[in-house]
């Protein structure tokens, strides 16, 4: 079983995170975590194995700010023509995916330089990060040759499967 503080630290990973359900099973107990109420409710339940305990943990989500002097239809257009805007711009770039759910790492060690950052070239065999999934440090390769453009993801950030992780220009 998991101690509440393990508990509140997944809580707030997955808050953070762009996920909107996490499940963890391990001996005999489970947890799901759904976020996409504006609430992150926490269900903790023990196999049939001893009476089912559940215990709900419930934090609000961080309100989304919008400025009171600019209408919302006002901020809603401006955020499609950004979308639009970023779309077109990269159309012409790769981008580097994570083959994997789990833990985004810039560097090998905390005390070291990240492998890539913007303007950084690159080689397909050149590793650009560590995504860190079940104890296991795995080491993503470029895929292409080129500069690397823009890193998506922040050190120590939760990724999807698939989830661009770096934007580069090939040559």
């Amino acid at each position: 079983m998991l101690k509440v503080q393990e508990i509140r630290e997944l809580i707030k990973l997955v808050d953070q995170s762009s996920i909107d359900e996490f499940v963890y099973e391990n001996e005999g107990s489970k947890i799901k975590m759904k976020k996409n109420t504006g609430t992150t409710v926490t269900t903790v339940q023990a196999v049939p194995q001893a009476p089912v305990e559940v215990v709900p943990v419930i934090q609000p989500a961080a309100p989304a700010a919008v400025s009171t002097s600019t209408p919302v239809q006002e901020v809603v257009q401006e955020t499609v023509n950004n979308a639009a805007a970023s779309q077109a711009d990269t159309s012409n770039l790769h981008k580097i995916t994570s083959p994997m759910v789990g833990t985004f790492y810039a560097s090998p060690t905390p005390d070291t330089d990240a492998y890539v950052k913007a303007g950084s070239i690159v080689t397909k065999d050149s590793i650009v990060c560590i995504v860190e999934a079940m104890k296991l440090f795995n080491e993503i390769e470029a895929e292409v040759n080129g500069e690397v453009v823009e890193v998506l993801v922040k050190n120590g950030q939760l990724v999807e499967y698939g989830q661009p992780l770096f934007l580069v220009k090939p040559e």
